[in-house]
């Protein structure tokens, strides 16, 4: 697609017309020229200068209109391309131990069922962000390493099931390793101090922590000190007491979850369902707004040089033209 830069440059078209139209010919000062040769001029000689004149005139115009769609700036528009965006980095650590299974958030579906669903748009939202993706039970794995291509890690969370990191709750070792994962991938080549500015992780569970190396306190300390805020959830349906026993989530650490929070300048939220869960992703979206939408921008390739070419070899024969029209000089 051809665009031009400057379409302005085209009210000067009428420009040479308009200069011939309105002002006086230039007129010889004083006495008229004599030429005594000119009776030995050929009678044919005058047809001739004639058409040359007109032919000059012609090449004269067109090196007028090359020289304005020179200066138009036309350029040459390509497809348009989506351009990487900065804005924030958040790690999502999503537990997938054993009692993730427990089906007391939305019907039959299964707590990780509810998650998928929910944070899978709160993915999609996160525009202009790097995301990644960590699975943890009884030991933490990076699923996703931090990445601007959100579909791939709502894929990968998509993909997850319940035991595949064990059946014990590590939250430590979770909090661990984003940390570490942090500091190999600072925001920018050149940050080796350790502080990580607009980065954020959201710890996802519906347990205790029963095992792993680090203490969940002392881990976010470390997370504080290397400038992670950390969100923590909790899920599961609200623990009530039944005939037959307590019903729901009993087994939730809620004190430890809200001191990782605030050791960290984060929050804590409670989800027992899906739209509450839902509204969880809502407000942190909120607290945390992606960099924006997608941008995309077409490039573009400047042609000027084109008219301008073309311009300059119609200016040789038309001086041309010029020096035989004036002919041999005596």
């Amino acid at each position: 697609m051809i665009h031009l830069a400057w379409p302005w440059m085209l009210l000067a078209l009428p420009l040479p017309w308009l200069i011939g139209r309105f002002l006086p010919a230039v007129k010889p000062q004083g006495d008229a020229l004599f030429l005594p040769f000119a009776a030995n001029v050929p009678a044919d000689a005058a047809p001739a200068a004639h058409a040359r004149s007109r032919v000059r005139r012609l090449l004269f115009a067109l090196l007028w209109l090359l020289l304005i769609a020179a200066a138009a700036r036309p350029q040459w528009l390509g497809d348009p391309l989506p351009v990487p965006t900065s804005g924030r980095r958040l790690l999502l650590a999503v537990d997938v131990s054993g009692s993730m299974a427990t089906p007391d958030m939305a019907g039959n579906a299964s707590r990780l069922d509810v998650v998928q669903a929910v944070a899978g748009e709160f993915i999609s939202r996160r525009h202009g962000d790097r995301l990644g993706l960590i699975l943890f039970g009884t030991r933490p794995y990076l699923q996703a390493p931090i990445t601007a291509d959100l579909s791939t890690v709502g894929q990968f969370l998509r993909q997850a099931v319940v035991g595949i990191a064990g059946t014990e709750t590590a939250v430590g070792d979770a909090i661990g390793l984003a940390i570490k994962r942090l500091r190999d991938n600072p925001a920018h080549p050149d940050d080796k101090s350790g502080k990580h500015g607009e980065t954020v992780l959201v710890l996802l569970t519906d347990g205790a922590s029963n095992a792993g190396l680090l203490d969940p306190v002392a881990a976010a300390r470390m997370a504080a000190d290397a400038g992670l805020r950390i969100y923590t959830i909790g899920i599961g349906a609200a623990a009530q007491a039944g005939f037959f026993g307590a019903r729901g989530n009993n087994a939730l650490d809620e004190d430890t979850l809200k001191a990782i929070a605030g050791i960290t300048h984060g929050e804590y939220f409670r989800a027992t369902d899906a739209d509450a869960l839902a509204k969880v992703y809502a407000r942190i979206d909120q607290l945390e707004p992606s960099a924006g939408r997608e941008q995309w921008v077409r490039p573009q390739r400047d042609l000027f040089s084109w008219p301008l070419a073309f311009a300059l070899l119609c200016s040789l024969p038309a001086v041309l033209i010029g020096e035989r029209n004036r002919g041999p000089a005596k």
